[in-house]
């Protein structure tokens, strides 16, 4: 899974980045081109316990992957004023992201400039979005002047006229300033459309970037209308302190948690996020389970046996048979790894059309 971190500049992107991947990069790289690409892990606790009880000779734990830097956005002068430019390479660069990790301003610091007309976390959102729907009615339009010319001159093919359709009814929900993703759309239809890469239509997860004093708040103030706003998007709204969450990421796990209950903050930045994205992406995980190896596998909720087994590869799904099945938690309540949990009767057998639970572990009988 990939998400880019995207955000104003001076809205703490690079911290937050830090502070989820555990790096040092550079903070305040005015102009600076690089991007910042960190794997790390995806926190589970039933993945620990499973390698715990299990000893396997190999563990690969479930990865996301976050990218920061490619995405910039310069300041220009026009007039008497000041904007946000956003050029074309900041939307090149999130395109092929999964989904979007929209960081804004909501501290005040005198080392770090204001944004024109003071700090407003709410007015960074809306910019920031609206910008990302206005990028895709672009595509949109230059798609539809093609597709209308050739309807013109009699040369659109049925598929053409399908999707003209589907242009029309995208052009119309994106003039009325709604994003992509809030567009009802049959699975036939949105297959067709992943090759537009549409970045309005990418799942968005907001991160209200507070000051330090009030760091560990469930409910800051600084972001009561943006709170609103995250509503009314129904968007996922994060409160952090991207400057405490970076600082404590470069510490050992111990004191790092000893710190993090000392500022009131029940959880890592990067655990809330990371549960965050899968929420906004529908994924969930499962395991597969042994001494030789104990390994997570991300999947979208409703996958079934099959779906899963292909995950694996695809000999699995092409020679499935039945899938032998483990809760998570009667798994657990065994106290060993796969042997023990299927010698006390924890095992069942499933068909193809069965859809995994969240942390099932799941063995495939199959035959090619």
């Amino acid at each position: 899974m990939k998400v880019g971190i995207i955000g104003l500049p001076q809205s703490g992107k690079t911290s937050l980045y830090n502070a989820l991947t555990r790096s040092e990069v550079e903070l305040n790289r005015f102009g600076a081109s690089e991007v910042n690409v960190g794997v790390i892990a995806v926190p589970d606790p039933r993945f620990d316990h499973a390698v715990e009880v299990c000893s396997p000779k190999k563990i690969t734990p479930a990865v996301i992957e976050f990218t920061e830097g490619g995405a910039r956005v310069e300041r220009e002068e026009k007039a008497s004023s000041t904007r946000d430019k956003f050029g074309t390479d900041f939307f090149a660069s999130v395109r092929n992201m999964d989904a979007l990790v929209v960081a804004v301003r909501a501290f005040d610091d005198s080392a770090i400039p204001a944004p024109p007309g003071g700090v407003n976390p709410r007015r960074e959102a809306e910019q920031i979005l609206e910008e990302l729907l206005l990028a895709d009615l672009g595509v949109v339009e230059n798609r539809l002047e093609k597709l209308e010319k050739a309807r013109l001159q009699k040369r659109q093919t049925p598929g053409e006229a399908v999707e003209h359709q589907v242009m029309n009814r995208i052009k119309n929900h994106l003039e009325s300033l709604n994003p992509i993703r809030t567009l009802e759309l049959s699975e036939d239809e949105r297959r067709s459309l992943r090759g537009y890469m549409f970045v309005s239509g990418k799942p968005i997860l907001l991160v209200g970037n507070v000051g330090e004093d009030e760091a560990g708040q469930e409910s800051p103030a600084s972001l009561e209308a943006l709170a609103i706003y995250a509503k009314e998007q129904g968007l996922l709204l994060t409160p952090l302190c991207a400057k405490v969450e970076m600082e404590v990421a470069q510490m050992e796990p111990e004191e790092e948690r000893e710190f993090l209950e000392a500022m009131g903050i029940t959880e890592a930045a990067r655990d809330r996020l990371i549960r965050a994205a899968y929420a906004a992406l529908n994924l969930m995980s499962f395991f597969t389970v042994g001494e030789d190896e104990v390994r997570a596998w991300t999947i979208s909720r409703g996958t079934n046996a099959v779906g899963a087994a292909e995950k694996i590869h695809s000999d699995l799904a092409r020679g499935f048979i039945r899938a032998e099945v483990i809760g998570f938690e009667e798994f657990r309540a065994v106290g060993g790894c796969w042997d023990e949990a299927k010698a006390a009767g924890k095992m069942r057998l499933e068909g193809k059309e069965y859809i995994l639970k969240d942390g099932d572990i799941m063995h495939v009988r199959f035959k090619v």
